[in-house]
């Protein structure tokens, strides 16, 4: 049998981002015999939960997959963190990390999905021009990452729009004003925000506002928003590919821009610090506040040696 599929999510207090992940979940269990899901922070379920009912049916090995886009601190070190203290609980557990989403054919191909669904008529795409916003980070690795996807979504999906640039709602410059600014002076007369975010939340309607905001305060500029990725068949066939990876022992896992393992100028700093997992508000057998416990190697490290 295969082992079942643990689908690991950052967590958020935007309560129809929560119910899209539970669909989702559910959507994987039609395609594969066992999986459960949860969340680090947040919001409910915990991790906790979904890896004592796997273990409470017998499990003993499993796949864990982190359902974000860019291998920021949450894949590096948060949920890595996370599963070494599920060991601590289960000593008998192990399991496989997979990567990231990243910027996998699938999810460029969503991407184009929903920047059509802004409804830009083919005639009037040589003067539009896109903004893939993401999340934004303090590691400059995950930041590169999404201005990898939009330079991939331009040259695969997007050769028709007038370009696809990139900016970030928090943490990382240009934000989503800026962004929308530069598209503008370079010559575009209606901009697509397109939100890098699997399922609706805090962040993605944070974009939203800040894309309105601009629009108001410039009415000659057409300023769309589309919709986040969200809950459909495309997502659960990168996941499933994913899993597969991870579940062959197939593990690429990208080392050689990642400030805990390389010395990169102005984050020297970061080499070899140690990870801890986030506190949940539904887990209350450890202590309170973000990032208690013990220290944990970096998760690329974590996740080859389980």
């Amino acid at each position: 049998m295969n082992p079942p599929l643990l689908l690991i999510g950052h967590g958020t207090q935007d309560d129809a981002g929560v119910a899209e992940f539970g669909r989702f979940v559910r959507r994987l269990r039609t395609r594969l015999p066992e999986v459960e899901g949860g969340f680090i922070e947040l919001s409910p379920p915990p991790l906790r939960d979904a890896v004592a009912g796997l273990v409470s049916r017998g499990r003993r090995h499993l796949v864990a997959v982190p359902l974000v886009l860019v291998a920021a601190g949450h894949a590096k070190g948060d949920i890595p963190g996370a599963l070494a203290r599920e060991r601590e609980r289960h000593p008998t557990l192990s399991y496989a990390y997979g990567r990231p989403l990243g910027p996998h054919p699938g999810v460029l191909a969503l991407l184009a999905e929903r920047l059509s669904e802004a409804g830009v008529p083919e005639a009037e795409r040589g003067e539009t021009a896109v903004l893939l916003v993401g999340r934004g980070s303090t590691d400059p690795d995950a930041n590169a990452e999404v201005c990898k996807v939009s330079r991939l979504l331009w040259e695969t999906h997007a050769r028709d729009y007038l370009g696809v640039e990139t900016a970030f709602v928090s943490l990382a410059p240009p934000g989503v004003a800026e962004g929308v600014e530069r598209c503008r002076r370079l010559g575009a007369s209606r901009v697509v925000v397109l939100p890098f975010f699997l399922f609706p939340g805090v962040l993605p309607d944070r974009v939203a506002a800040q894309a309105r905001a601009y629009a108001a305060e410039n009415p000659a500029l057409d300023v769309r928003t589309a919709g986040v990725i969200g809950d459909c068949d495309g997502l659960a066939g990168v996941v499933l590919e994913r899993y597969e990876e991870a579940r062959a022992g197939d593990i690429r896992m990208n080392c050689d821009t990642c400030v805990y393992r390389i010395a990169l100028p102005g984050f020297e700093s970061r080499v070899g610090l140690p990870q801890t997992p986030h506190h949940h508000p539904d887990d209350p057998s450890h202590g309170h506040g973000h990032g208690h416990g013990h220290g944990h190697g970096h998760g690329h490290e974590a996740a080859h040696a389980r």
